[in-house]
């Protein structure tokens, strides 16, 4: 089996009682919000990526104010149906603070759409599971920045 580790550093940026998403499709083609980010470049550093993933998916630049924490899932896939991978994300969450540019859409890129949503909306959207891990450390600030009562997503060879 294959193993694969994925490196990515996401934004929470909320001002006014609103976050600021992203729309991605999933892979079925569902439509769902996403933070703001993504993955690392070779050679580049989190704090960079950040930054450079906000401004190429929602037009704005941030300020990066805080590291809010670190999560790491994993997902084994299953040799018998043709999933031959043992993924494991390691997702670094900053908070950020707009400085500058427009709220635009990216285009050819992994998301469509960028919006800003109030916070209390947040539940009733199609969203990642990561949105809902974000608010969290945004909320909660542990200080070692790890939830500790996470749930462990499902495997992919699980039904």
């Amino acid at each position: 089996m294959r193993r694969k580790l994925r490196v990515a550093a996401y934004a929470v940026c909320v001002r006014d009682g609103q976050i600021l998403l992203a729309r991605s499709p999933a892979p079925d083609g569902t439509p769902e919000w996403v933070l703001p980010g993504g993955g690392m470049e070779h050679g580049e550093d989190p704090y960079d990526t950040v930054r450079r993933e906000v401004t190429e998916e929602t037009g704005y630049r941030i300020e990066v104010t805080g590291l809010l924490g670190v999560d790491s899932h994993r997902l084994v896939g299953d040799p018998r149906v043709g999933r031959r991978v043992d993924h494991q994300g390691l997702r670094i969450v900053y908070e950020g603070e707009i400085t500058g540019g427009e709220l635009r859409y990216e285009v050819g890129g992994s998301t469509d759409l960028a919006a800003w949503h109030h916070l209390d909306a947040v539940p009733g959207l199609v969203r990642v599971p990561m949105v809902d891990i974000a608010l969290r450390l945004w909320r909660e600030r542990p200080l070692h920045g790890h939830l500790e009562d996470v749930p462990v997503p499902r495997q992919m060879n699980e039904e």
